[in-house]
């Protein structure tokens, strides 16, 4: 067992709304600044930028997750982890057929870039990623596991596409062992506000679209490996596996 500095939900250029700063040079040397030796690619509704960004943290020595934050039918934030990237990519030719058809406006939301590991612009995204799926939350969680990807409920604190702000709670199915919150969250008094977290676990984030918010918010994982598997095992404290926050 070891600990792991994670932060678990960080966007590219791909995202809309994110910083043409966050390159996968820039943003992998801004992560071994802040002292994060785990990270996951989140995007909107996509894992187009993911094979660039693996590449240029495998080669600095940062451990990486292949991520998607998918936007559900009733507006939830639910971020998507896999350990096969080639499942990953999968799924993520399945999400994007979900994808409401409609056009990416640059002028209000910027481009949606897809770059290699150089920065080389490679694609341009024109469908909006920042929209909804079709699909619903049982419904992405049931895809999500054929394909075996693990589910967290993004950012339950925040005042907009969380589970609860979309909700108003947290339903008792599907069930999930992991929820992710924000930086400035307080785990205390979301479990006194809403009893069902009680003996779950929470997974602390940046969130960040932008390399200055990279690390805002980090968890400390003690687990065999830095792989989802293992992030779903540390949830459960599986066999002394933990997640602080």
């Amino acid at each position: 067992m070891q600990w792991f500095t994670a932060d678990l939900h960080i966007h590219s250029v791909l995202s809309p709304c994110g910083g043409l700063e966050m390159s996968p040079r820039e943003l992998i040397a801004q992560v071994k600044r802040k002292g994060i030796d785990w990270m996951a690619l989140t995007d909107h509704n996509s894992l187009a930028n993911c094979p660039a960004y693996a590449s240029v943290a495998e080669r600095e020595g940062v451990f990486f997750t292949w991520g998607v934050e998918v936007q559900t039918s009733e507006e939830i934030h639910l971020l998507v982890y896999f350990d096969s990237s080639e499942k990953g990519k999968e799924f993520g030719k399945l999400l994007y057929d979900s994808l409401l058809p409609l056009e990416n406006n640059p002028d209000f939301f910027g481009d949606q870039v897809i770059v290699d590991e150089n920065a080389n612009i490679i694609g341009m995204e024109t469908r909006a990623l920042i929209n909804s799926s079709v699909w619903d939350l049982n419904t992405t969680v049931e895809t999500a596991l054929k394909y075996g990807g693990y589910c967290v409920p993004a950012h339950i604190d925040a005042e907009a596409n969380s589970i609860i702000s979309q909700l108003g709670f947290i339903p008792p199915f599907p069930e999930f062992d992991l929820f992710g919150i924000t930086a400035r969250a307080n785990p205390e008094q979301l479990l006194n506000r809403y009893p069902s977290l009680e003996g779950k676990s929470f997974l602390r984030a940046s969130d960040a679209h932008y390399l200055s918010d990279v690390g805002s918010g980090t968890s400390k994982i003690l687990a065999k490996e830095p792989s989802v598997y293992e992030l779903a095992q540390a949830a459960l404290r599986a066999e002394g596996r933990k997640i602080e926050v």
